[in-house]
C-alpha cells in the first residue's frame, strides 16, 4: 500500500504537512473565523512553524499527531477511507481502525516538516458546498516553479470548523486514500481484518 501522496507531485506533500503543523484552538473556532479566514490563519501559521529547525524526530511526531487530531475532521476522513466496507467492520474493528488511521497518517508524514522550502499559501475565495460544507480556493505560491492549485473542504462541527478534504490541482486526497484502501481491501476479499493487519505493519505493530 503506497502512501496517499505518493502519486502527486512533492508540494502536495509540503502542503498538507504545512496546514497540519499549523493548526492551532484559535484556528478552529467556528464562532470567530470564516472557512477562507480559516485556511488562511492556518497557512499563515504553517509558514511561521515551519520555519523551526529545532524540532526533534519525535517532537515533530508528536506535534504532527496532536495538530492532525485538532485542525482534521479525522472520524470523517477515516470512515470516508473504507467507503462501504465500514458496514462490514465489527465495533471493535471500527475502534481500533480509527486509532491505526491516525497512527498512519502521523507515522507516514511527520518526516515531512524539514521539507518546507518557502511555499505560502494564497487564499482568493470560499463557496457554499450542499448544506454543510464550505470550498476555500488557493493559491500555493512557491519560490520556484507556477503556482498551484487547492481547494479545501472544510466542514462545521459542533461550533468547530475541520478540514475533510484537499483537492490538488483537481486530485482529492480524500478519494485517492479512499481508492488504496479499496484496493487492499478488495484483495483481501472484503475482509476488514486485513485492512487492520496491513495498517499494522505498516506502522510497526505487531
Amino acid at each position: 500500500m503506497k502512501p496517499v501522496f505518493k502519486i502527486l507531485p512533492h508540494f502536495s506533500l509540503l502542503l498538507v504537512c504545512a496546514v497540519l503543523f499549523a493548526a492551532l484552538p484559535r484556528a478552529a473556532s467556528a464562532d470567530h473565523l470564516m472557512p477562507k479566514d480559516f485556511i488562511a490563519d492556518l497557512g499563515d501559521r504553517a509558514v511561521r512553524a515551519l520555519a523551526d529547525k529545532s524540532l526533534t524526530h519525535t517532537d515533530r511526531q508528536e506535534k504532527f499527531r496532536e495538530l492532525f487530531l485538532e485542525g482534521f475532521d479525522v472520524r470523517t476522513l477515516g470512515r470516508f477511507a473504507v467507503g462501504r466496507y465500514w458496514r462490514k467492520a465489527t465495533k471493535s474493528q471500527q475502534t481500533e481502525y480509527r486509532g491505526l488511521f491516525t497512527e498512519y497518517v502521523v507515522q507516514t508524514y511527520s518526516s515531512r516538516f524539514g521539507q518546507y522550502s518557502g511555499e505560502k499559501i494564497k487564499v482568493t475565495e470560499q463557496r457554499p458546498v450542499g448544506k454543510k460544507d464550505a470550498l476555500v480556493k488557493s493559491t500555493l505560491v512557491r519560490p520556484e516553479g507556477a503556482p498551484v492549485s487547492i481547494d479545501w473542504r472544510v466542514r462545521e462541527r459542533k461550533h468547530k470548523l475541520r478540514i475533510i478534504d484537499i483537492i490538488v490541482e483537481g486530485v482529492s486526497m480524500a478519494i485517492t486514500q479512499r481508492d488504496e484502501f479499496a484496493s487492499v481491501l478488495r484483495r483481501g476479499g472484503g475482509d476488514f481484518e486485513v485492512l487492520i493487519t496491513v495498517l499494522k505493519e505498516k506502522i510497526g505493530e505487531k
